[in-house]
């Protein structure tokens, strides 16, 4: 393991201050510049659970993050002949590059994690079909009588000029280049009441999202279950439709650049995500109603917290202009992102975390 700490003065320091609802970023402001650290995980150095694990490295809240992530294949499928379930050891899925201690952070705070840049480290990236999981198969909770699909493999050439993908049919010749949109199909913190839960496990700590929505441009904020937080991430994927239904997307492995802030006595119950023009909120249970109805919940409480509109005004106004997104519907829990687009919302004067981290123009 190898941890280099290079500050950057290029940056001005910047005040934050949310007087809305009690809001107060614990931030860059206090410090004379926008630090970044880089942090280089070794093979062994991966975690495959989300809690209390000792951090690798402690961060100031206002500090650029330049670290790397394995595939959610734990970097063992080197070959389009590997299959997934003969060379991943047992339990070694999706690992997790951290987790990141950040100073200051309590129970009752939330994280303000700006995604700033995603670049795959290899000129390819792998799909597959794992037996027992997908939405159109028998698995162990949707038990049938049919045998599970043959496990298969798809190998992607990834061109990073172009920013392409390319898809080739394993029967015939069929193949197309895709445009590669990436994302972090893992980004969370340790649960609440002592929790440890596997990396393929999405909830209120955020987890195995699997949403696009957790992308470069955007602000997750996860709420703050215990001292010093402590953020996971991985899982990258370059490309997934809605859903996820084959119970992958196009992983790889990625170079990762993000920003973390802290928002002090913001207290949230689930992941959240702002946008330059989206309020985003996720919910993650089964049955699929059930992660929809957090989604939404959340968004009201949401809108009627920091925009002051009555919680009837904010049920009618997300039922007229809300969107609904299904990330994916293959993981232990299924996710559901409720959207609203700000255009719709008050104009009451106030930056959010977000519109202040994009000032730095990281």
């Amino acid at each position: 393991m190898r941890i280099i700490r290079i500050p950057q003065s290029s940056l001005s320091a910047f005040f934050l201050i949310l007087a809305q609802a009690g809001w107060v970023l614990f931030s860059a402001s206090l410090y004379a510049q926008v630090k970044r650290v880089i942090y280089q995980p070794g093979p062994g150095d991966f975690k495959y659970t989300f809690g209390q694990s000792r951090p690798v490295l402690k961060v100031r809240p206002g500090t650029i993050i330049e670290t790397y992530t394995e595939d959610c294949y734990d970097g063992r499928v080197k070959k389009p002949g590997d299959l997934p379930t003969e060379v991943i050891p047992p339990g070694h899925d999706n690992p997790q590059t951290g987790p990141f201690y950040i100073e200051g952070a309590e129970p009752g705070d939330t994280l303000a994690v700006h995604l700033i840049s995603l670049e795959p480290v290899r000129d390819y990236a792998i799909s597959s079909y794992f037996p027992d999981f997908g939405i159109l198969t028998p698995t162990k909770y949707t038990a049938m009588l049919n045998q599970p699909l043959p496990e298969t493999v798809w190998w992607y050439q990834v061109d990073k000029k172009k920013g392409t993908v390319r898809f080739q049919s394993r029967q015939g010749n069929f193949s197309l280049e895709l445009p590669v949109k990436p994302f972090l199909g893992c980004l969370g913190v340790a649960p609440a009441d002592n929790e440890v839960r596997t990396t393929i496990v999405p909830e209120a700590f955020g987890g195995n999202l699997d949403s696009p929505e957790v992308r470069p441009g955007h602000t997750i904020y996860l709420p703050v279950n215990v001292k010093g937080a402590l953020l996971f991430l991985g899982d990258g994927h370059l490309i997934q439709g809605e859903g996820e239904i084959i119970g992958t997307a196009v992983e790889a492995a990625m170079k990762v650049v993000l920003y973390v802030d802290l928002v002090k006595s913001w207290k949230i119950e689930w992941p959240r995500i702002e946008s330059d023009e989206y309020l985003m909120s996720l919910g993650s249970y089964r049955p699929l109603e059930d992660a929809f109805r957090i989604a939404h919940r959340d968004m009201v409480d949401w809108l009627t917290t920091a925009y002051r509109l009555e919680t009837m005004d904010a049920y009618q106004l997300l039922s007229q202009v809300g969107e609904a997104r299904i990330a994916q519907v293959v993981d232990p829990n299924y996710t559901v992102v409720a959207r609203i687009p700000k255009k719709y919302l008050p104009a009451d004067g106030q930056e959010t975390p977000h519109q202040k981290i994009r000032k730095l123009k990281l």
